[in-house]
């Protein structure tokens, strides 16, 4: 009995000796397997390991880069990468659709995050320095900034933190679709351009989508793409005006021909808000549909 209880004593110790060796195999396989993902243009990258130099040529890409607190790994950035203000302190590459390739070069980067402005050239031509490029753009919806968002984390080897950024979205867009769900309405128009030419966000743009989620009527939701007609507008005549804060646009469409007779501007129903919240596919953009939804509906916020 004693011979038996010594081999079995053998046994179990050989049996947990194994089990540990198949558990530590298992977890540097994993330890050791490759980041991939697949971007806009369908070509998968791989990666050994998080990239420790990142140039971020997307301003939603950087914005995100932030919020995942992996900026330590940021060494260059678009023209346009002006989010958070602390981003604006990191060495430019010039603008998102040509950039300066000799100067990416320079600061000899790991991985280069484009959006959906850049070519396949230049892609080419920053691969042919023996740099990764991964041009990150998801579609144009909530559902496509929270695969973004959870791709550029992938990378970073930030997947936990990239998941509580998507839930915080989430949970956001759904408490301010859940106020404004039954009111009524009013129509809106959103500025992107006037003047010569009219700019606005049509139906199938996600801004589009946007102020329809946040309680408006989009007077743009026929038409497709951002062309817009002022005789359109003037007929329209809609309840609510949003435009850019930047630029001094706001006394410009209010003061202009045509567009300070709308009943918008006579009631005072124009308002300004940061476009950039709206147009950059990253983690403020719920934050960009609860400051719509609140200057649509402000007793909803009460």
């Amino acid at each position: 009995m004693k011979i038996n209880k010594k081999i079995l004593a053998v046994i179990i110790s050989i049996m947990t000796i194994i089990l540990l060796v198949g558990c530590t195999k298992t977890q540097e396989i994993k330890k050791d397997e490759a980041i991939k993902i697949v971007d806009s243009y369908n070509r998968e990258i791989s990666l050994e390991k998080p990239p420790e130099r990142v140039v971020s040529l997307s301003p939603g890409a950087t914005e995100t880069i932030y919020a995942l607190n992996s900026q330590n790994s940021l060494v260059g950035r678009s023209d346009y990468c002006d989010y958070p203000e602390e981003a604006t302190k990191i060495e430019s590459v010039g603008q998102i659709t040509e950039p300066n390739i000799e100067k990416i070069a320079e600061l000899n980067p790991d991985l280069v995050i484009a959006s959906a402005h850049f070519s396949k050239e230049l892609v080419d031509k920053i691969e042919a320095l023996g740099i990764k490029v991964a041009v990150l753009y998801g579609e144009d919806s909530f559902d496509g900034a929270y695969k973004n968002i959870q791709d550029i984390a992938l990378v970073l080897g930030k997947q936990e933190e990239g998941t509580k950024i998507v839930d915080g979205m989430k949970k956001k867009v759904e408490e301010v679709g859940n106020k404004v769900k039954d009111l009524k309405k009013p129509s809106v128009y959103y500025v992107v351009g006037f003047g010569k030419t009219d700019f606005t966000a049509g139906g199938n743009t996600f801004i589009g989508q946007i102020i329809d989620r946040a309680g408006g009527d989009n007077i743009a939701k026929e038409v497709d793409g951002w062309n817009y007609s002022k005789e359109v507008l003037m007929e329209k005549n809609p309840d609510i005006v949003v435009l850019s804060d930047k630029y001094d646009s706001k006394s410009g469409f209010t003061t202009g021909e045509g567009y300070k007779d709308l009943r918008a501007v006579k009631e005072g129903n124009v308002y300004e808000l940061d476009d950039n919240m709206l147009s950059r596919q990253g983690p403020r953009q719920a934050d960009g549909l609860e400051a719509l939804a609140k200057i649509i509906h402000p007793e909803a916020f009460k």
